[in-house]
């Protein structure tokens, strides 16, 4: 994977992820599918998911800086 690709993924993820944790987008889609037990595993899933997302933007970050001053 290219570091723009990784940047872009990263980017992407995290900006997903973000809007997942601290919206009402899930729950809202969750009880309109009526999948609502579901509700409270979302904080287990989606905290860990958003510091992998930002964890990979970080890297791609310095992979990229690294790569121009070399």
């Amino acid at each position: 994977m290219t570091n723009n690709r990784l940047l872009a993924f990263g980017i992407v993820g995290t900006v997903i992820a973000a809007l997942c944790c601290f919206t009402p987008i899930l729950v809202v889609l969750f009880a309109a599918l009526g999948l609502s037990a579901l509700i409270g595993v979302l904080d287990y899933v989606l905290l860990p998911t958003l510091l992998i997302f930002v964890a990979i933007t970080v890297y791609a970050l310095w992979k990229r800086q690294r790569t121009r001053s070399s």
